[in-house]
């Protein structure tokens, strides 16, 4: 039986020259890779190893930082993604220089290290000194949804995790896949940022004096006796600071009178500033000749674009602010869309809401188009049309460097064109 087994067993494979059989793939895979590729010689299973040299032979270090006011939860993996180091670190600064002068030292050895901080309103210390101790890249992206688990440690670890899958797509310049990236403004477009801001809570504040004050006189019927409608005005003001009340409500009253007098002196110190900063700037000229929409409106804006050329086409700016509604769209279902999804710069949102009702009083062409969406959806959705409009005609402005008259009225002719197009088709 054993005989007639060994006799069924088929022959033995004839050893053929595989040098040759293969050597046309080598070079097809050199083509696909862009590089030479490395030919490694056979293993103890008899078969070659092919591998690129930009992806194989660079070795690196990935940090996960998530960031807390007193304390850094750090997750250090290396490059095969492996935990190398997992603690906390204090935010004082001979701590953090301690640790992060250790980590240069050990990275050097690996080929350097490259970091991953998500965005909170505190990482200007931190995205500074990292470059300084040697991180290679910094990436800098936007918190995810909170998890019904959540741990500093879970997240730095999930943070690193994500730096290290993403690890060939850095390489090669591309974004991380899954997370939403931020973009790095230039210092100066961080500088006006700020600057824009601090104007915005400054007018709020002012805003929050001038209600309090009227408060007051509301509960004493006074508002009638004001020797001027608007206020605040000099007049109103000079007579509020004569005006007989209770002690207690005197004292208030006087209060919000400092309060007010410091926020718009801090208004108008701040709007000098960033009108000393639009002087030679002819993006901000051109967002200019948007009707309402001056030099505070045009800096804001501008400053939150950055370079306009990453973004492909019009609409991808209406994205990137968040104005586009979303979607939901899963089985069956039909994708409803809902709400706009208010992913990106609020301060930017707020401005194009303020400069869209200037538009619409001022700009009848715009006004047209408004006017049909208000009938059919309602004021607010068709004021967020507008904004979307908007958005889009910006970011047409900065990109072909033309008005904005001539981009209104090329986007409108566009769309007139699509449409005649699509009912002929139709």
């Amino acid at each position: 039986m054993t005989q007639q087994l060994r006799e069924r067993r088929p022959p033995p494979l004839r050893i053929i020259d595989v040098d040759e059989r293969v050597g046309c793939f080598e070079e097809r895979l050199s083509e696909i890779m862009g590089k030479r590729a490395i030919v490694f010689p056979f293993g103890e299973d008899g078969l070659k190893t092919y591998s690129s040299p930009s992806r194989r032979t660079a070795t690196m270090l990935y940090l996960g930082i998530d960031q807390h006011a007193k304390q850094l939860t750090i997750s250090l993996r290396d490059e095969a993604g492996d935990i190398r180091l997992r603690r906390q670190v204090s935010t004082q600064p001979e701590r953090c220089a301690e640790f992060f002068t250790k980590l240069n030292e050990k990275a050097a050895e690996e080929g350097g290290y490259i970091a991953i901080v998500e965005v909170c309103g505190f990482n200007d210390w931190l995205l500074a000194i990292l470059p300084q101790y040697g991180c290679v890249q910094t990436v800098l992206i936007q918190p995810t949804k909170k998890l019904k688990v959540k741990t500093d440690r879970r997240d730095a670890h999930s943070l690193s995790e994500l730096l290290w899958t993403n690890r060939d797509r850095l390489r090669e310049g591309l974004p991380i896949a899954g997370a939403r990236q931020v973009v790095l403004p230039t210092k100066h477009y961080a500088e006006c940022q700020r600057i824009t801001l601090l104007r915005k809570d400054a007018g709020r504040m002012r805003t929050k004096a001038t209600n309090r004050i009227k408060h007051i006189l509301r509960r004493h019927n006074l508002q009638w006796q004001m020797p001027t409608k608007t206020f605040p005005s000099v007049k109103a003001i000079a007579w509020l600071k004569t005006l007989v009340l209770p002690p207690v409500q005197r004292q208030e009253m006087d209060w919000h009178l400092e309060e007010l007098e410091r926020w718009t002196k801090r208004m108008t110190d701040l709007e000098v500033i960033i009108i000393g900063r639009c002087q030679g700037d002819a993006m901000v000229d051109r967002i200019r000749t948007i009707p309402g929409c001056a030099h505070y409106s045009a800096l804001s804006l501008v400053c939150r674009v950055g370079d306009p050329h990453r973004f492909p086409k019009g609409k991808s700016l209406a994205h990137y602010w968040g104005l586009t509604p979303g979607v939901n769209d899963s089985g069956e279902g039909t994708g409803r869309r809902g709400r706009i999804t208010k992913a990106g710069s609020t301060m930017a949102r707020w401005v194009l809401a303020q400069i869209t009702l200037h538009c619409l009083r001022h700009d009848p062409v715009m006004k047209a188009w408004y006017k049909p969406i208000k009938n059919r959806r309602g004021s607010k959705i068709a004021r967020v049309a507008v904004m979307r409009k908007l958005a889009v005609i910006i970011r047409n402005m900065m990109v072909h460097e033309q008005t904005y008259q001539e981009c209104r009225d090329a986007m409108l002719n566009r769309r007139k064109r699509q449409l005649a197009t699509n009912k002929s088709a139709a």
